[in-house]
């Protein structure tokens, strides 16, 4: 993997953008994070979000409902719909519709998926022990209270600015040639009658 270290921005170098980019960090911090781990799951057989599945509903501590796990793991829905049916014909999760309404299906673990977590975990935990070896435990530490901080906090309640009236946008000359080329031809092959 190719570690790429970029300037980041600061009032200095662009008094225009006067925070840093923080989603930007976010995403960086959970590759870094994610290296320590990886392995793991690719050890046995599993993808990051099968693993976030499972996890989520491990965590959960009962099965979920699929708009639950999207909310939770941060996967859309036709994108959870493969994964899901990827681990139930790997017989790590089952589906099933809720008997008072049948348009809600619940996921639950597996005894194979219980059995796969229980594998998992203590190199899970292991590499977490490793992890806060490299970077202090109180690091780690400090890490989780901000993020629960943080979560805690943005709850949607975030004043949102007022924007202006046009937005300035990229030009769109390849779309716009396109669709003016399109029109033409529609024209040529319309009937005499139209």
């Amino acid at each position: 993997m190719v570690q790429v270290t970029l300037r980041m921005n600061t009032p200095e170098l662009n008094p225009a953008l006067k925070h840093r980019n923080l989603a930007l960090l976010l995403l960086q911090a959970r590759e870094r994070l994610m290296g320590n781990f990886r392995r793991i799951l690719n050890h046995h057989g599993l993808t990051e979000q099968q693993w976030r599945v499972i996890r989520a509903i491990y965590d959960n501590g009962a099965p979920m409902e699929q708009w639950q796990i999207c909310a939770t793991c941060h996967i859309l829905s036709p994108s959870l719909a493969g994964v899901l049916a990827r681990m139930e014909a790997m017989q790590l999760v089952d589906r099933n519709r809720v008997d008072t309404d049948q348009r809600r299906i619940l996921v639950a673990l597996t005894d194979s998926s219980q059995a796969l977590i229980a594998a998992i975990a203590p190199l899970v935990e292991q590499q977490y022990a490793n992890l806060e070896k490299s970077v202090g435990a109180d690091t780690v530490r400090n890490l989780y209270e901000a993020l629960d901080l943080f979560l805690a906090h943005d709850n949607g309640q975030v004043a949102q600015i007022d924007l202006p009236e046009s937005a300035v946008r990229p030009p769109a000359k390849a779309a716009a040639k396109r669709g003016a080329a399109g029109a033409r031809r529609g024209k040529s092959r319309a009937s005499p009658m139209s």
